[in-house]
């Protein structure tokens, strides 16, 4: 599909030499892409202060920013009056919105939400829907709570960070404002997968993140309406957020600057549109076809195992993007996770992917093992993986392992982390009991 960084990443395992890195976490974060990678290294000669700065690579990097600011836009079908906020993350998209929501009404969320579209709402009035077997009946139960009591908006994810099933955007839209809510659609896992309208949908508000978008440079974006934004409390109070300070008054900017306080990560919004530029080229449907076929394929090959659960929230999702959730009967998901890395090279996500209402509704407590894939994923990723479950479940694993501060880990693990990534020591370790993930 599209080249993207270490596609060829030669891994250590356990058991002797080495293996090409099969990296089906692509949900947690995407590789970089190499056109995303030799952007970069055209822009950093002209980094320098942006919007500050009277010298030509001031200019250039200004510059930079509002072109990716635009390109974003463009990207996500953005309207006239919509606004590009450059955020960090998802995370801090939605939390900068949840500062900026209005005085009346609350927020309505089902309950399968990643934890970025649940928690900053915590703090405010707010109601779940809980997900029902069927979407039917999922937007049903929706409809009836917004008819019962109006809310200020609706909180939905485009597509399970869990099952990868998509949510119908359009219904949930027209359900929405028929009850007076708008409608932010966190789309950190479905970007990367499906191209957003903003325009086509009439969605008010899309979030996203650039580490999970092939840009991973520390940058995410919050688009959307821009009265609720331009009346929102800074959400950062600092130079370049406003237009005139006295001691004991300011009077802020209108947004996005309102809420960009500080020098803002221009190469990060340069990494974003640079990719979004390289997914805007590809042919119509050509990332789906592709990504439909390795998830049959993924899919297919659990199936036939003994004792491997596939699983899902819906009987009746139309869709799903390239994210498969699954259980090894009788095997705990983090030694999965361990097992596939330490003996085949092979790069999967355990735990409860921070999404816990969800993993308690389906019967997961104990959390579950998720592989993704995306544009530079290959037939052999999949075949891969499904032949090391076929081993782990015929023999077992041919290392030992222990559960270490909540992590299983091979004993002893003679793989060797490159040098330029160890040192660190203990500084900025835990004391806390590690929570499950």
């Amino acid at each position: 599909m599209l080249p993207v960084v270490g596609a060829d990443l030669q891994v250590p395992v356990v058991t002797g030499g080495t293996v090409r890195y099969a990296n089906l976490d692509y949900a947690a974060s995407a590789p970089a892409l190499e056109s995303v990678e030799e952007h970069l290294s055209q822009v950093l000669p002209y980094y320098a202060s942006v919007h500050r700065g009277a010298g030509y690579a001031s200019q250039v990097s200004t510059a930079l920013l509002e072109r990716a600011r635009a390109t974003v836009g463009r990207f996500l079908g953005a309207r006239a009056g919509d606004v590009v906020v450059f955020t960090r993350n998802t995370t801090d998209a939605l939390n900068l919105l949840a500062g900026c929501l209005p005085q009346w009404g609350d927020v309505v969320f089902l309950d399968a939400e990643h934890h970025a579209n649940l928690l900053p709402w915590q703090r405010g009035e707010h109601r779940y829907v809980p997900v029902r077997g069927s979407l039917d009946a999922t937007l049903q139960s929706l409809e009836s709570a917004l008819r019962e009591r109006p809310a200020a908006l609706v909180a939905i994810t485009g597509a399970s960070n869990v099952t990868g099933e998509e949510l119908p955007i359009e219904r949930v839209v027209a359900i929405a404002h028929r009850h007076g809510a708008r409608v932010v659609v966190d789309a950190a896992q479905l970007a990367p997968h499906r191209r957003i309208d903003l325009d086509a949908t009439g969605v008010d508000y899309v979030a996203l993140s650039g580490h999970k978008l092939y840009a991973p440079y520390g940058t995410g974006v919050l688009v959307g309406r821009r009265d609720w934004l331009d009346r929102g409390t800074p959400y950062l109070a600092g130079g370049g957020a406003v237009r005139s300070v006295e001691l004991e008054r300011t009077e802020w900017a209108c947004a996005p600057q309102r809420h960009e306080g500080g020098t803002p990560n221009m190469l990060g919004a340069a990494a974003l549109a640079a990719s979004c530029e390289a997914l805007a080229a590809l042919p119509e449907a050509a990332l789906e076809v592709h990504e439909a076929a390795l998830r049959e394929r993924l899919v297919h090959g659990l199936a036939q195992l003994p004792g491997v659960r596939v699983h899902r929230i819906f009987d009746d999702a139309p869709s799903s993007i390239g994210v498969v959730t699954f259980t090894v009967d009788g095997v705990d998901p983090g030694l999965v996770a361990a097992y596939l890395s330490a003996e085949h090279g092979i790069g999967v996500r355990d735990g409860k992917f921070c999404a816990h209402p969800l993993l308690a509704r389906l019967g997961l407590d104990a959390g579950a093992v998720r592989a993704s894939v995306g544009v530079g994923s290959q037939t052999d990723d999949v075949d891969r993986l499904v032949a090391a479950l076929a081993s782990l479940i015929e023999t077992g694993p041919a290392w030992q392992y222990a559960s270490v501060e909540g992590r299983w880990t091979p004993t002893p693990d003679p793989r060797p982390l490159p040098r330029w990534a160890t040192g660190a020591g203990d500084l900025g370790a835990s004391p806390c009991t590690p929570e499950a993930r």
